[in-house]
């Protein structure tokens, strides 16, 4: 195969990634709370929240719109690709087919972008994408990110919706909990803001690293951030849990979080506080 054959290879699967992205696919989904059936299109007009109240998980770039200016994001490091470094079976293939549905590289989506005219740099990490779990390149591309605000001296502020480290590629998974958190301290040490806005389900080492180092730490309603899960703890203790453990709500309630916010109000929140800190 020539270089013309691989560069033509390469700019249709880009094309492909692009496309799917672009896609917006009209599909039903069951709401967790009240069972409810919704299309896509109906919940992204009322910002991924169902009728009941509850609040469904959102795409990446979907959240990126509602917050960032309009056409105001830049994305960067979107060329990064997992690779399969413990051999796991099945792990590439799958790889392929979420990509391909997603239109993205990986779980984590990361950029420039300004709120009501302020320069920031932002990452969303997407549950559609194997839970919006934290590997290799997740963590490579949170560390790229912080640095980048570092060096422009503006506001970091990434969205975590996480299962957790990514099994998938073992202690290579488990070592970007040190690696997000030495560079989140690095940052914040040199006058950085992070601000760390934590939604349905925010859990495992995500959680228990850099989500949690945030200078301010905000979350949404009755959102599941936790390092295990009730049922694991339930299990291992034999005791029942009081209903709202470890939701936002108790979790304020017990000083883990700063404030809670709604959708509607997210932008307008943002803006305030990084204008406040970037005067």
């Amino acid at each position: 195969m020539g270089i013309d054959d691989i560069f033509i290879k390469k700019r249709k699967r880009w094309n492909s990634l692009l496309k799917a992205r672009r896609k917006i696919i009209d599909q039903e989904i069951e709401c967790p709370c009240c069972k409810k059936i919704l299309s896509s299109e109906t919940l992204k007009d009322r910002r991924w929240i169902c009728t009941c109240g509850h609040y469904l998980p959102m795409p990446a770039t979907k959240r990126i719109e509602m917050v960032c200016d309009e056409g105001s994001f830049k994305e960067m490091f979107d060329n990064m690709k997992t690779r399969n470094p413990i051999d796991f079976p099945g792990y590439e293939e799958k790889l392929e087919a979420i990509r391909h549905k997603t239109g993205q590289m990986d779980a984590f989506v990361a950029g420039k972008a300004r709120i009501k005219g302020i320069r920031i740099a932002i990452g969303v990490l997407d549950s559609r994408f194997l839970m919006g779990s934290m590997g290799t390149v997740v963590g490579e591309k949170i560390v790229r990110l912080t640095e980048y605000a570092g060096k422009k001296k503006i506001p970091l502020l990434i969205f975590s919706a996480s299962g957790g480290a990514r099994m998938q590629e073992g202690l290579f998974s488990l070592m970007q909990m040190a690696k997000t958190s030495a560079a989140i301290e690095k940052f914040k040490k040199n006058g950085g803001l992070f601000i760390s806005y934590l939604t349905n389900p925010t859990t495992g080492g995500v959680s228990a690293s850099y989500a949690s180092l945030g200078d301010i730490i905000i979350a949404e309603p009755n959102a599941l951030i936790c390092f295990a899960g009730p049922r694991v703890i339930e299990q291992t203790i034999g005791q029942k849990l009081p209903e709202e453990f470890q939701h936002s709500e108790f979790l304020q309630e017990h000083g883990m979080l700063d404030m809670i916010v709604e959708r509607k109000k997210m932008r307008r929140t943002l803006y305030k506080i990084i204008k406040i800190h970037t005067m």
